[in-house]
């Protein structure tokens, strides 16, 4: 079944290989065979939408919320994040490696600069937008950027500031768009904008990239390499912003985990319930 280019359509596409993790569907590609599929779809005239996946993301959507909103809704599902490598693999459905927003915005640029595709940044702190576009300029020398919106926006995305995006992704028409604002407004405001313009812009692929473009801009450092792959990258996010993601990380993840790897370990052994599916 190829992708619809209705924007409010179900976006699961069958000819891609997923795993389920609590009910999760994440597709299980790695990030070259992702790039490689955008490219061949967006040349195919079809659009889509990249949600990269971390634990706090999983979380919500065993609570319900991020289930409609983005699981119905987005294309490819990337494991952003050790643990939920860690437990595909726990329950026997591994997948090949994990694929964060952070690496996919240089992927895909550097996807998008061979084949003359522009590119469109939204959101970011204060600056890092227009940083970053200086960045992969800088990297990709040519590259075409269709345009830069910083707004700040309601959560519902309604606001002025979205009407005036709305017009302006209308008459730019960019090909790839990055959305880099946290979950789950990211995705309110991304399925609002595919709604808006899907009509117009049925081949664009949007991604959300939630925190990358202030490490690009430099603006916040990311984790070193080592820890990125060990599983640490939270430890020294949490070092960075204590107060804001204590609760997230302490509080909340980490319990979460033990489940998520206790009931990978089950699943390993016995099939899993249906609505676990």
């Amino acid at each position: 079944m190829g992708l619809r280019t209705n924007a409010l359509a179900v976006a699961r596409d069958e000819r891609l290989p997923t795993v389920s993790l609590l009910g999760a569907r994440i597709t299980a590609l790695d990030e070259r065979q992702i790039v490689a599929f955008f490219c061949k779809e967006i040349a195919a005239g079809r659009g889509g939408w990249i949600f990269t996946m971390n634990l706090d993301h999983l979380r919500r959507f065993v609570k319900g919320p991020v289930r409609e909103q983005c699981h119905r809704l987005a294309t490819i599902i990337t494991p952003d994040g050790m643990p939920l490598l860690w437990a595909s693999r726990l329950q026997g459905t591994p997948v090949p490696d994990r694929v964060s927003g952070a690496d996919l915005i240089l992927s895909m640029t550097a996807a998008a600069a061979r084949r003359n595709y522009s590119i469109f940044l939204i959101g970011g702190n204060g600056g890092a937008a227009e940083a970053t576009a200086a960045t992969l300029r800088q990297m990709h020398p040519g590259l075409r950027i269709a345009g830069i919106n910083s707004a700040w926006f309601e959560a519902d995305g309604s606001s002025p500031a979205m009407d005036a995006l709305v017009d302006e992704l209308r008459r730019t028409r960019p090909d790839l768009v990055f959305v880099g604002i946290g979950s789950p407004k990211s995705e309110r405001i991304t399925e609002r904008l595919r709604a808006s313009v899907g009509a117009v812009m049925p081949s664009t692929w949007w991604i959300g990239v939630g925190i990358s473009f202030s490490f690009l801009s430099g603006q916040i450092p990311r984790a070193p390499h080592w820890m990125q792959r060990s599983g640490l990258e939270w430890v020294h996010r949490l070092c960075q912003e204590p107060r804001r993601l204590a609760k997230r990380y302490l509080v909340d993840g980490l319990p979460f985990a033990v489940t998520l790897f206790a009931r990978s370990w089950l699943r390993r052994w016995r099939p899993p319930s249906p609505h676990e599916e």
